[in-house]
């Protein structure tokens, strides 16, 4: 498949400008394009959720390992684009939607009603749009179970973010929520010559496979904990705890609680790691 030439084609054909609204940069390369459909691992037996394929460079390559799609597309112009480009394939269905708004659990359960089959697996592999990268990582992780494989490409500190130790300046919310739920992994760099319009930053492509390893009470204290914590995190995490009303505990609950943890009172939220959080709201 020759991406570039393609690429040119339909924007030529389309009269079509990258939408910086939606943070679009077309990726043309297709030994990249390839790498993920491998670091993905897609079989014949998976239902892959593509978010943002824009002009389909990437679904092309999932359609044909793939044994079904649903592509979620923000941008209406691209719906035409990517009908005419796909109407050999018949294994997709394509939502011109917010992916913040979509229940895929629904969507997903829906398709294999429609299709009289159980997916194996239900992936998700996409180049997602910059600026919303961390809100829809976040949806995939707590509102989606359906999905076990998360493949994506963004941007290189993001990825970094993703697997960074505690005590270091990328770790936050970001890092333990990826942590929570994931094994994360990064698997490759992407330079900005393999896009159209180039961005101005490199990319990653990392790899999150579910896997609740951790046991805690109350998921969703964890969660609030987590980001309060990091609310203020130049403050000792008591002090952005107390400020932020976390599970309305005073000063004195909160101290009461680190001492029950073994943990210092000037600890600052970077300092913790998710088990030391865990512990934290399963002794409350």
């Amino acid at each position: 498949m020759n991406t570039l030439n393609i690429t040119k084609q339909i924007i030529k054909k389309y009269n079509i400008k990258a939408n910086k609204r939606y943070g679009q940069n077309f990726l043309i390369d297709d030994n990249i394009l390839q790498n993920i459909t491998e670091v993905a691992e897609i079989t014949s037996k998976d239902l892959v959720i593509e978010i943002g394929p824009g002009l389909g460079n990437l679904t092309e390559y999932i359609l044909n390992k793939a044994a079904y799609a649903l592509l979620i597309e923000i941008d209406s112009k691209m719906i035409d684009v990517l009908t005419d480009r796909l109407k050999e394939y018949s294994n997709y269905t394509l939502l011109n939607e917010d992916i913040l708004k979509v229940n895929i659990n629904q969507v997903v359960n829906k398709i294999e009603q429609q299709q009289n089959i159980k997916f194996e697996k239900v992936k998700v592999v996409a180049n997602l749009p910059y600026y919303i990268t961390t809100p829809i990582i976040f949806k995939i992780l707590e509102d989606e179970n359906i999905i076990s494989d998360i493949t994506v490409m963004v941007q290189k500190e993001v990825a970094l973010r993703m697997v960074a130790k505690n005590n270091s300046k990328d770790y936050g919310i970001l890092t333990l929520m990826v942590e929570y739920f994931c094994d994360a992994n990064i698997k490759l760099e992407v330079s900005p010559n393999c896009f159209i319009p180039p961005p101005n930053v490199t990319s990653s492509v990392i790899l999150l496979k579910k896997n609740k390893k951790y046991k805690v009470n109350n998921e969703k204290l964890l969660f609030e904990l987590i980001h309060k914590a990091f609310a203020q995190r130049r403050k000792k995490m008591i002090n952005s705890l107390e400020a932020n009303k976390f599970n309305n505990m005073n000063k004195k609950q909160v101290e009461d609680l680190f001492l029950k943890c073994n943990i210092d009172f000037n600890t600052r939220a970077e300092q913790l790691d998710i088990k030391q959080y865990i512990d934290i709201v399963n002794n409350i």
